[in-house]
């Protein structure tokens, strides 16, 4: 093996120096803007490639632009051109011990394709907060190899933001897994370490930009005692704060045939999401199944909601965003048109965002005797974790944020639901009785009113 190769990177504050020596698993940094985060991500990744040969190491980001700006222009300064050599198509650096660091951005779900497979010994994740607990999940399994290195994760963040909840958890919290059947599915508490750090810690940046200070605290009360001091219950950010698990999730159960049953689908290449609802009699809905799945056709996308709809479960509509009635220029024909051929006909649900997310937070209030219009079952957990990680956008606090895009579809399939209008099941003992004939009046005119109908809802 290749000698260890010679770098001084310059002296790191106490607190980077913490983040440099860190043999936890996961391994946490910041709280407050300033602190030298990504100046500390950039060296350790530089160190451990210098000092490692054969080692190979992921920087990820959310976006290429803040991954070329932030890490690979300023460590292109960093390196001897001598040592390592960079290959822009590939997003790479290659070292003449072996050593590799690959610069990767996050475009949702559909990288869980580039990344599958992948083998790496460390992982940064910059601006941590920025990233679902799904993407961080994914990424932890890359983490793997039969060399000699040891495995580890180092993560960088500030409150807010996608993945406030699942960091302040792990990190801030230290609220763990425990008590599973399956061993594995636990975690362990001495596999994490946070290292909160301020803008006083970066001496560095207060020398050099010395109105810094002045910056982070002119900010509103919540982002100051977030950006400035660290405080993680000062953002949360979520658009639906009112969801709650203990309230919200119940264990699947048997849905009794009477209950009447609705599809919502948000549908375009990069996802579909569909999600199946059912309503009992007091006009509750119950999320009982979902799906997810990029890159599938109109015909695909048709014949996977068919295959996962059970023989003979009837569905009463399935709702659908009013740009898949738009005309393509190329057929004159919609692709509502071609659902409905494939043998799954569409119904148009209003668009409106504001509008539909606040029917959302409607049937989430607690109601009839404190329990909420909407409820998921513990199989719908994806759709369930999208909405607690959503956020409000920063410009209409109305609506939800559109960024990260791979957290809207399930949202919206919701959404499309919530703003529909469906009927509640009959009452079990109307339901028993076989009414008999219906006759001429009845049948024109519907009778006089029932349980049924007036329990229909405006949801």
């Amino acid at each position: 093996m290749s000698a260890a190769l010679e770098w001084n990177p310059g002296e790191a504050n106490p607190k980077q120096k913490l983040f440099f020596a860190s043999r936890k698993l996961y391994t946490g940094y910041g709280g407050a803007k300033g602190g030298g985060k990504t100046w500390a991500v950039r060296t350790k990744a530089l160190l451990g490639a210098y000092n490692y040969p054969g080692i190979r190491i992921l920087i990820m980001r959310r976006t290429y632009p803040e991954l070329q700006s932030n890490h690979i222009e300023p460590m292109l300064k960093m390196i001897e051109p001598s040592l390592a050599s960079y290959n822009g198509s590939l997003h790479s650096l290659y070292f003449v011990n072996g050593s590799l660091i690959h610069f990767g951005h996050w475009a949702g779900e559909q990288s869980e394709l580039e990344y599958n497979g992948q083998e790496y010994d460390w992982i940064f994740l910059d601006e941590a907060t920025q990233f679902t607990w799904r993407a961080f999940q994914f990424l932890g399994g890359l983490l793997r190899g039969v060399n000699e290195f040891p495995k580890r994760f180092y993560i960088t963040c500030n409150p807010g933001g996608v993945g406030h909840r699942w960091v302040k958890r792990l990190f801030i919290d230290r609220d763990y897994i425990s008590g599973r059947e399956n061993p594995e599915e636990n975690e362990d508490p001495d596999d994490y370490v946070f290292i909160p750090a301020t803008v006083e810690d970066n001496t560095a940046l207060l020398k050099s930009s010395p109105g810094y200070l002045r910056m982070l605290s002119a900010m509103p009360e919540n982002l100051r005692r977030a950006y400035r001091y660290g405080e993680w219950d000062a953002l949360g950010g979520n658009y639906f704060p009112e969801l709650r698990e203990d309230r919200h999730m119940a264990e699947p159960f048997q849905i009794p045939r009477r209950w009447k049953r609705y599809r919502s689908i948000d549908y375009g290449l990069d996802m579909l999401a569909c999600c199946w609802f059912a309503v009992d009699e007091e006009g509750r809905s119950w999320m009982y199944r979902e799906y997810a799945r990029s890159g599938l056709i109109v015909q695909e996308a048709a014949r996977e909601i068919l295959a996962r709809t059970l023989p003979g479960e009837e569905i009463e509509a399935t709702f659908a965003p009013g740009d898949l009635w738009s005309r393509q220029k190329d057929s004159g024909r919609t692709m509502a048109e071609l659902f409905a051929e494939c043998g799954a006909p569409l119904l148009r649900a209003d668009n409106s965002r504001v509008q539909g997310h606040m029917m959302v937070k409607d049937m989430l209030a607690p109601r009839r005797g404190g329990q909420p219009s909407r409820m998921f079952f513990t199989s719908c957990r994806q759709t369930f974790d999208d909405l607690r990680d959503i956020q409000s956008d920063a410009l209409n606090p109305n609506d939800c944020a559109k960024e990260p895009h791979e957290v809207t579809h399930r949202v919206d399939a919701v959404r499309y639901y919530c703003i529909s209008r469906v009927l509640a099941a009959e009452a079990e003992e109307a339901a028993r009785s076989g009414e008999g004939e219906l006759d001429y009046d009845e049948f024109i005119h519907g009778g006089e009113p029932t349980a049924a109908y007036l329990n229909f809802r405006g949801y």
